[in-house]
């Protein structure tokens, strides 16, 4: 029994890693303790069930209660999928609150460098977002096509 609750704390542990908010360590360690507490809950004398309660809960507390510091596997597979959305078109709501001075700068540096954004209006229309794109695939950036403070850093670096 000791054996199973240390595996599962391990679990709960490394589960914990996922987020950049306490939030989103407790969602992401959640999910991932309960799926890692099922197995062991397979393989010992507990059930499936009794395994993935466990788990949830050891991984959802300790991701509420782990810093960024103490472990960080990066940002949540399932705010991925959000941002491919986002940068695909499909949701123009997370463009919206975009600052535009922002997005002028983006879209001025990106015109010097041979992009074409579009004019440098400070929205992020299509032709931003695709130039955008097109700048971090070619400097091996992640390829969101969101205009973003670290963007316009690198831009004008």
């Amino acid at each position: 029994m000791i054996r199973t609750i240390s595996v599962l704390v391990a679990i709960g542990v490394l589960a914990a890693g996922c987020g950049n908010t306490a939030e989103d360590r407790g969602i992401s360690g959640a999910g991932i303790g309960a799926a890692g507490g099922a197995i062991v809950g397979a393989v010992t004398g507990l059930s499936v069930l009794n395994g993935a309660l466990i788990g949830a809960a050891v991984g959802g507390v300790t991701g509420v209660l782990t810093d960024k510091d103490t472990v960080d596997l990066g940002e949540p597979a399932w705010k991925h999928g959000k941002s491919k959305q986002a940068s695909s078109g499909s949701s123009q709501q997370s463009y919206a609150s975009t600052d535009p001075v922002l997005v002028r700068r983006i879209q001025s540096a990106l015109a010097e460098r041979g992009y074409d954004p579009g004019p440098a209006d400070g929205h992020s229309g299509p032709r931003t977002r695709a130039a955008i794109g097109a700048y971090q695939r070619d400097h091996g950036l992640l390829v969101d096509s969101t205009p973003t403070p670290e963007l316009a850093k690198h831009l004008e670096s």
